[in-house]
């Protein structure tokens, strides 16, 4: 079988007919078909190859791709590709033995439009339609197939920017240092589901799901790069929601780009750019300021936004305000990429699609879960409305052989071990929390669709996954490679510390760092302290950061002493503190988490508050620290031990579709007006029902009306 990854293309109609041919007629090939993959930085500029297969009967077909019926200039095309693939493999020792490449390369040309070819083909330059190209591709031969996996390791290999940022030194082999950086060897290739991401385009909208840590912000850069670098002349944006991002990716898109081009970014071209924006241009620009200023209608910043929407509704506000007020949007972009997009509101993936050239090229990256607002990202066909005739603008086909996909998932984690990935969902979701009144269940929150946990990489080994039933759910080998978790002990891997005070928290914490720097051979950009109060940040990490000071450690508040567009302090050696939402996409070898009895429970928005705890979580690469305070810390221990105690699996009864809707009742998020209005009401009513009790208040004082309004809501909560 055939494996096609549909790239992008300027010779769209042959390719598509390569990838039919290869779909639904080729018969007795196993291996990959690379459509518009891969592209050779040459010294004239990038050089993209249009299709490229590799089996082990055939070793490397080199295919150049004739759109219509010109086929003049075909050797030269021929020669071309295969020097410049020839000498890109050359560079990589494991196809080489002595000097020679040890993979077959055939070239050829493939004209689809054209019902003769034979009068236009050469022993050494052969021209192939439909008609006659199985029987040539059986003319390819592979003697010696034993190089075929370092072929593909090779090809698939799109990048080598998943090693670390700086070179590690270590002197001990078993020090932190040292194990931290062969899991970054082992981790510095994409795998090929990832790769495919970052290739296959579609013409319209794709969806890329996937955990914390299975790849998604990388998989985004390299597709920017990707597409810039086949397509210079696109005006393509890339926008998130956590600002230290920003640098991420430009570092990401300016390593591809150059490693695929030997050419840097055309930065006016390609745009790493805010979501929400403001006046003066530069790093000040948005794509919603962008959309306001194109198309002529009111921007709102966010202090006037908060007046005009209220609290927690600015952005959505804005951006609805502004679809609102026009009718005509102006096309800007050729492409545009989004990350985080579970914490932005629908409006605001809306605009983007609004502002895109009739192509509609829009991609949105998301991990339901790392969403710190705990609302919901709703379905593309709702997100997107409708055409005029009722049907949606946007709905995503299923996945079909030689098509690019639309919707993809990514289920392998290659950041977080099983223990550390299985107990940050295991108390995002409260598993194992003790059941509450409210509910009966210790669930905050859970999956709508109970087949997205097999998605991302669980599987069910007792039990049915379905409402009301028990069912236990654990991580797979495939998607949680066993080299994460094998480097170190669980007990290492992931700890959680009880504290009497705040000061004993910092002390130990100080301490902690200072070992890792002075012992384990970690460098300060290894280590990450989160506090998941964004709010309380700045002062509970200080008495932290002046210890350390004292002993001459650097340490930075991401964000506050650093521009807002950075995380890591790459000009010194410093520890990055942070709160929840800069630590949003950014990952460390060692996390240390403050004040985590903070998400425990919450009087409102339980849910977002454990999807802080989550997110932090996720943030490690290697080791995690889960620090706190109190009852809320005793009792996040009791769940772990629950967790540990069921060998890093949830079991737990999957509530029926009218538990979870109780549970996005009763967790929900609220603004602060209507906390204090919930608040005042509770109070109003515990103090009626003291007033009944006590006889200061007789039910014939409420009337009639209210009586029997109050049993039929009681009756209703009964029933």
């Amino acid at each position: 079988m055939i494996t096609i990854i549909q790239g992008t293309t300027k010779k769209p109609v042959s390719a598509q007919r390569l990838a039919d041919f290869f779909a639904n007629h080729a018969t007795g090939f196993d291996g990959f078909l690379y459509i518009g993959y891969p592209i050779i930085g040459t010294a004239e500029g990038p050089y993209p190859i249009d299709a490229l297969l590799l089996t082990r009967d055939t070793g490397l077909v080199i295919f150049n791709l004739v759109e219509g019926l010109d086929t003049t200039g075909i050797q030269e095309s021929q020669d071309d590709s295969y020097n410049k693939l020839e000498s890109k493999l050359r560079a990589h020792k494991a196809l080489m033995k002595g000097r020679s490449l040890q993979v077959p390369l055939f070239p050829v040309t493939y004209a689809p439009a054209k019902d003769d070819v034979t009068s236009l083909s050469e022993d050494d330059y052969p021209v192939c339609n439909d008609a006659n190209l199985e029987e040539w591709l059986h003319n390819c031969e592979w003697d010696d197939p034993s190089h075929f996996e370092a072929l593909v390791a090779v090809i698939q290999a799109i990048s080598t920017i998943r090693k670390g940022r700086k070179k590690r030194d270590v002197q001990k082999a078993d020090s932190r240092g040292a194990k931290l950086k062969r899991l970054e060897d082992s981790i510095a290739n994409l795998d090929n589901l990832q790769g495919r991401a970052v290739i296959e385009t579609v013409e319209g909208v794709q969806r890329i799901r996937g955990l914390a840590g299975s790849g998604k912000t990388i998989v985004l850069a390299l597709k920017a790069a990707y597409l810039h670098a086949q397509h210079p002349e696109w005006k393509i944006a890339v926008t998130f929601n956590t600002r230290s991002l920003k640098g991420q990716f430009r570092q990401l898109i300016n390593t591809f780009t150059i490693e695929q081009t030997n050419e840097e970014p055309d930065w006016d071209n390609i745009q790493i750019t805010h979501a929400w924006g403001a006046p003066g241009g530069g790093d000040r620009n948005g794509i919603y300021y962008n959309f306001c200023q194109t198309n002529g209608i009111e921007y709102y910043d966010f202090g006037s936004a908060k007046r005009k929407f209220g609290q927690d509704k600015e952005f959505e506000g804005a951006c609805q305000k502004a679809l609102d007020d026009c009718s005509m949007p102006s096309s800007t972009y050729d492409a545009i990429l989004i990350d985080e997009a579970q914490d932005f509101p629908p409006a605001f993936l809306r605009i983007c699609y609004e502002m895109l050239k009739p192509e509609k090229r829009l991609v949105y990256a998301y991990d339901e879960l790392q969403n710190l607002s705990s609302q919901s990202l709703p379905s593309p066909e709702e997100i997107f409305g409708k055409n005029q005739d009722g049907t949606p603008r946007v709905r995503f086909a299923p996945s079909q052989p030689g098509k690019p996909q639309q919707d993809v998932i990514l289920k392998k984690c290659y950041r977080n071990s099983r223990p550390v990935l299985a107990t940050a969902h295991a108390l995002g979701f409260g598993i194992y929390r003790t059941p509450d009144e409210a509910t009966g269940s210790g669930l905050v929150q859970i999956f709508d669709n109970n087949q997205l946990w097999i998605e991302v990489g669980y599987e069910v080994t007792e039990g049915e996954l379905a409402g009301g039933h028990e069912v236990t759910l654990a991580r797979t080998h495939d998607s949680s490679p066993a080299f994460l978790e094998d480097h170190s002990p669980v007990d290492d891997l992931i700890q959680f510390q009880l504290f009497n005070s705040s000061e004993e928290q910092a002390q130990w914490v100080s301490e902690a760092i200072k070992a890792n720097l002075r012992d384990d051979e970690l460098r300060p950009d290894d280590i990450v302290v989160i506090n998941p109060n964004p709010f309380s940040t700045r002062k509970e990490v200080g008495p932290i950061r002046k210890l350390l000071f004292t002993d001459g450690i650097n340490s930075h508040l991401a964000g506050v002493d650093t521009s807002p567009d950075v995380f890591f302090d790459a000009d010194s050696e410093s520890i990055t503190f942070t709160g929840i939402y800069r630590a949003k996409g950014n990952e460390a070898g060692m996390v240390y988490i403050l004040n985590a009895q903070d998400c425990w429970h919450q009087f409102w928005n339980m849910a977002g508050f454990r999807n802080r705890l989550f997110t932090a979580i996720t943030r490690s690469k290697g080791w995690v620290r889960i620090l706190g305070i109190g009852k809320g810390m005793e009792e996040l221990m009791r769940e772990f031990e629950q967790v540990k105690a069921n060998n890093f699996n949830l079991h737990f009864q999957y509530p029926t579709e009218e538990q979870r809707k109780h549970l996005n009742i009763v967790n929900r998020d609220m603004t602060e007006d209507e906390r204090r209005r919930v608040r005042k009401k509770k109070d109003d009513l515990a103090q009626l029902l003291d007033d009944l009790e006590a006889g200061r208040v007789y039910p014939e004082d409420l009337g009639a009306d209210q009586l029997k309004r109050l049993r039929a809501l009681l009756n209703k909560e009964v029933g």
